[in-house]
C-alpha cells in the first residue's frame, strides 16, 4: 500500500478525534488541526508519525490553493463597494502600523531583514474564523461594531494578497527597490483589472448559456478547473498561485452559480483546509518553543497591544467614536491563519528561517484563547482606556470628526473631481490592458500568420484603435451631471474643463503612441498627430458609441447577474422602470431663446434633455422637431434623469426646491381635452420589424413621431441611447408618442 494512503488515513482518523473533543470544549477546530499534525508529526515520536512528508507538502500547497478559492467566492466587489470607507482605513492602518511593528520587533531580536518583514506580514493579519466564531457564542453578530468588525476583515484579506506580492517582489531581490517594487504593483494592477474585466464579461456569459448542461458534477469540475488554470496563469506571470486561487474565487462570486459552486467545493475546503493546517502542526517543534519561549511572549504582547492600538486608532480615523473603536480593537486583537500561508511562502521561497514557522504558530494559538477575553472585557478596557487617555486627545478626534463634517467645500468640484479622478484611472487601465493585450498577444499570433508584414501591423493598428476607441467617449466624460453643472454654474469654470478634457484627451492619444511605436518602430512627431486626429474621428462616431454601450451593458449585466436574479425571484423585477424614473419639467420661454429653433438651442447635447411638448397659448405642439421656434412665453416641457434636470435648473435659475412629476404622473395628470402623449413599451422578438436594425434605421420618429426614451436589455436599463445603438431580440424599446401614433404603431405590429 503506498505510505501516503497510510498517512493520510492517520491525518484524518487523528484529525476527527480531536476535532470531536474539541467541538465538545467548544475550542476553535483550527487549533484542533494544529494539534492533530503535532501528534503525528515527526517531532511527536510516541504516536503514529508520517512518512511521505514530500506529498504532504503537496497537498498542504492545494489546500492553500482551495482555501484561497473558498476565501475568494465569499467575496465580490459589491461587498467591496458594502464595506465603506470605514473598513479601508482601519484595514489600512493596521497592515501597515502591524508591518512596521513586526519588522521592528523582529529587529529588536536580532533577526534579519528578510526575517523581521515576513514576521510583521504575519502580525498584521487578523483571524476570520476565531471573530466569527466568538461573535456567534457572545450573540453580538448583528451588533453595529461586529459589522465594522466583518468590514475591516475582508479589507484585510485582500491586503494580504497584496501583501504576498510585495513580500515576493522583495524576496527576490532580497533588497527593498522602491522602482522594482512599483513597477510590479502597478503591473499586478493592471493585470488584475484585466483579469476581472474580462472574467466578468465572459464567465457568466458562458456559464449562462451552458446553464442547461451544469449538473453539479460538471460545475464542480469547472470551477475547479477555472480556479487551477488561474492558478497556473498567475505563476506564469510571476505572481503567486495563491493571488490566482482568491481571483477565480471572486470571478464565480458574482455569477448566479456562487451558492452552488459554495455549497459542492465546501467538502473539498473542509477537506484540504484540515491538511493545510494539519501540516502547519507538523512543523511544530517542541524543542524550538522552548528555546525560542522569550521571543514567543515578546511577539504575543506586542501583537495584542498592538493590534489593540492600531484598530482602534484605524476605526477612530474613520470617524468612529471612542467607544465603537475599542470594542472593534478588542475583537481584532490576534493573529490569524493567514499568517500561516505567509509563512509557508516565506518557507517555499527559502528566506526566513525554520524557527520562524513554530514561533507564528504560537503566537497564534496564544492570542486565539485570549480573543474570548478581551471581547468579553471589551467594555471594561473601555473604561480603562478612558481614564488613562489625557481628555485633550480624546477632544481633539472628536474636533476632527465634527469639523470635518462641517467644514464647507465646493461641493460641485469635489464630486466633479472625485468621478474624473475615479473614470479616468477605470478607463485608463482599461485602455492600457487593450494595448498590452495586442502588443503581446495578439500580435505575435497575427504576424505568425502566411500574411506579409505590413498587412499583420496594419491589421494590429486598426484593433488598436477599435479597441481603445470604444472608451473614448466615457472617458472624456463630457455630458455627465457634474461636468454640465459646473460648465453652466459659472463660466470660470469653463477653462480648468476644458484643460482637463483636454489632458484626458492627450492621455488617450499617449496610449495609442506608446503602442504604436512599439509595434512599428516609428519615433515621427508626425505619428502622435495622426494618432490625435484619429482619436478624434473615432470620438466623432455613433458607430463607437453604440457599440461601447453594448459591451457595457453586457458587463453591467454580468456583473450584477446575481442581484438581478434575486430581485426576480423576489417578484421585484419588472418592466415599468422608464416612465418612473424619468422626470418632467416645466420651463418659460424667455426673451433669450426666444426666436431660435430647439435645434439652435441643442438642450439635447448641454443638458441631455428632451423637449416632448410646447404650449402656446391653447395650442400644445406635441413632440416638435428640431425646426419648431420659440417664442417668448412658450410653456416648454422637457424630460430627462433627475441629474440632468438638476443641471437644466442651474442654467435657468429654476426653483430647485418644487416637485417635479414623473413622466407616468405627468402623462396621467393631462386633462381628457388635452392632446395627450402615451409612454410604453414594445418587446422585441425574433419576428419583430425592429428586431437586428439600427434606432435611426427604425425610421420611428419619421414615420410615427415616436421619441425612443431608452432601452431595456438584460434587466437592465439603456437611457438616450444612440442612433446607431442595434436593437436585439428580448429588448424592451421605450418610446413616448401620441395618442393618435399610439394606434398606429399597434395596428403595424411594430
Amino acid at each position: 500500500m503506498p505510505k501516503l494512503i497510510a498517512d493520510l488515513a492517520i491525518m484524518m482518523l487523528t484529525a476527527a478525534v480531536v476535532a470531536v473533543v474539541f467541538k465538545r470544549f467548544k475550542l476553535p477546530l483550527v487549533l484542533g488541526y494544529i494539534l492533530a499534525g503535532f501528534l503525528v508529526g515527526p517531532f511527536m515520536p510516541y504516536f503514529f508519525t508520517v512518512e511521505d512528508t514530500g506529498s504532504i507538502e503537496t497537498w498542504s500547497e492545494i489546500g492553500i490553493i482551495v482555501l484561497m478559492f473558498c476565501l475568494g467566492l465569499e467575496f465580490n466587489l459589491h461587498k467591496l463597494l458594502s464595506v465603506g470607507k470605514t473598513a479601508i482605513v482601519t484595514a489600512f492602518t493596521v497592515v501597515v502600523g502591524m508591518l512596521l511593528v513586526g519588522y521592528l520587533v523582529g529587529q529588536l531580536l536580532g533577526w534579519g531583514m528578510m526575517n523581521s518583514l515576513f514576521l510583521g506580514g504575519m502580525m498584521s493579519m487578523s483571524s476570520t474564523t476565531i471573530i466569527i466564531k466568538a461573535f456567534d457564542e457572545f450573540g453580538v453578530t448583528k451588533e453595529r461594531f461586529a459589522q465594522l468588525v466583518f468590514g475591516t476583515l475582508v479589507i484585510e484579506d485582500i491586503a494580504g494578497i497584496f501583501m504576498m506580492i510585495v513580500l515576493a517582489t522583495v524576496s527576490v531581490s532580497k533588497s527593498i527597490s522602491g522602482g522594482a517594487l512599483a513597477l510590479k504593483l502597478g503591473i499586478m494592477i493592471v493585470y488584475l483589472a484585466i483579469w476581472l474585466i474580462l472574467g466578468i464579461f465572459v464567465l457568466p456569459t458562458i456559464l449562462r448559456r451552458a446553464a442547461a448542461f451544469m449538473n453539479d458534477e460538471v460545475l464542480l469540475i469547472l470551477s475547479l478547473g477555472i480556479c487551477f488554470g488561474m492558478v497556473m496563469l498567475a505563476e506564469h506571470l510571476g505572481f503567486s498561485s495563491a493571488l490566482g486561487a482568491f481571483m477565480s474565487g471572486s470571478l464565480l462570486a458574482g455569477t448566479i452559480h456562487a451558492e452552488r459552486i459554495e455549497h459542492l467545493t465546501s467538502g473539498i475546503k473542509d477537506l484540504f483546509g484540515a491538511v493545510f493546517f494539519l501540516s502547519v502542526g507538523m512543523l511544530l517543534d517542541p524543542a524550538m518553543i522552548v528555546k525560542y519561549a522569550l521571543p514567543i511572549l515578546i511577539i504575543t504582547a506586542f501583537t495584542i497591544c498592538g493590534m489593540l492600538f492600531m484598530s482602534t486608532l484605524g476605526f477612530l480615523l474613520s470617524g468612529q467614536p471612542f467607544h465603537i473603536a475599542v470594542k472593534c480593537g478588542c475583537s481584532l486583537a490576534q493573529v490569524g491563519e493567514f499568517a500561516f500561508i505567509i509563512a509557508s511562502l516565506g518557507q517555499s521561497l527559502g528566506v526566513t528561517k525554520p524557527y520562524l514557522y513554530p514561533i507564528i504558530v504560537a503566537v497564534s494559538i496564544i492570542t486565539t484563547l485570549t480573543t474570548p477575553f478581551f471581547i468579553k472585557n471589551s467594555e471594561k478596557i473601555y473604561l480603562l482606556a478612558i481614564r488613562l487617555i489625557p481628555k485633550r486627545v480624546q477632544e481633539a478626534f472628536r474636533y476632527n470628526r465634527e469639523s470635518s463634517a462641517d467644514r464647507e467645500q465646493d461641493r460641485d468640484w469635489a464630486g466633479f473631481l472625485k468621478r474624473f479622478f475615479r473614470v479616468t484611472a477605470v478607463y485608463g487601465i482599461l485602455m492600457t490592458g487593450v494595448s498590452l493585450a495586442i502588443s503581446y498577444l495578439v500580435r505575435p499570433f497575427v504576424l505568425g500568420l502566411p500574411l506579409a508584414p505590413a498587412y499583420g501591423n496594419a491589421i494590429c493598428v486598426f484593433l488598436c484603435f477599435v479597441g481603445i476607441g470604444l472608451f473614448i467617449r466615457p472617458m472624456l466624460d463630457m455630458h455627465s451631471t457634474e461636468f454640465t453643472t459646473l460648465w453652466v454654474k459659472d463660466r470660470g469654470n469653463r477653462i480648468p474643463l476644458v484643460t482637463l478634457t483636454v489632458l484626458r484627451f492627450m492621455l488617450i492619444a499617449m496610449i495609442v503612441f506608446f503602442t504604436l511605436q512599439s509595434m512599428l518602430r516609428i519615433r515621427a512627431v508626425w505619428l502622435l498627430l495622426f494618432i490625435v486626429a484619429a482619436l478624434f474621428l473615432i470620438y466623432k462616431s455613433g458607430w463607437m458609441a453604440s457599440a461601447y454601450i453594448s459591451v457595457e451593458t453586457r458587463f453591467l449585466a454580468n456583473l450584477n447577474e446575481r442581484l438581478l436574479q434575486r430581485e426576480e425571484e423576489a417578484g421585484e423585477q419588472n418592466t415599468e422602470w422608464l416612465d418612473e424614473t424619468l422626470l418632467v419639467d416645466e420651463l418659460v420661454c424667455s426673451e433669450a431663446s426666444s426666436g431660435r429653433t430647439l435645434k439652435q438651442l441643442n438642450w439635447g447635447k448641454l443638458f441631455s434633455v428632451n423637449v416632448i411638448k410646447v404650449i402656446r397659448g391653447r395650442k400644445h405642439h406635441l413632440m416638435p422637431s428640431g425646426s419648431v421656434c420659440l417664442e417668448e412665453g412658450d410653456r416648454v416641457i422637457v424630460i430627462g434623469k433627475p441629474e440632468d434636470i438638476r443641471s437644466f435648473h442651474l442654467r435657468f435659475n429654476l426653483d430647485q426646491s418644487r416637485e417635479l412629476k414623473t413622466l407616468r404622473r405627468f402623462i396621467e395628470a393631462q386633462p381628457d381635452d388635452a392632446a395627450g402623449l402615451a409612454c410604453f413599451a414594445l418587446p422585441v422578438d425574433r419576428e419583430s420589424k425592429l428586431n437586428g436594425v439600427t434606432i435611426r434605421e427604425s425610421h420611428l420618429r419619421e414615420d410615427y413621431d415616436c421619441m425612443i426614451l431608452g432601452l431595456q436589455r438584460d434587466r437592465l436599463p439603456i437611457l438616450q441611447p444612440d442612433v446607431n445603438l442595434t436593437i436585439q431580440r428580448k429588448d424592451l424599446v421605450w418610446v413616448l408618442t401620441t395618442g393618435d401614433m399610439a394606434e398606429k404603431l399597434l395596428l403595424k405590429e411594430i
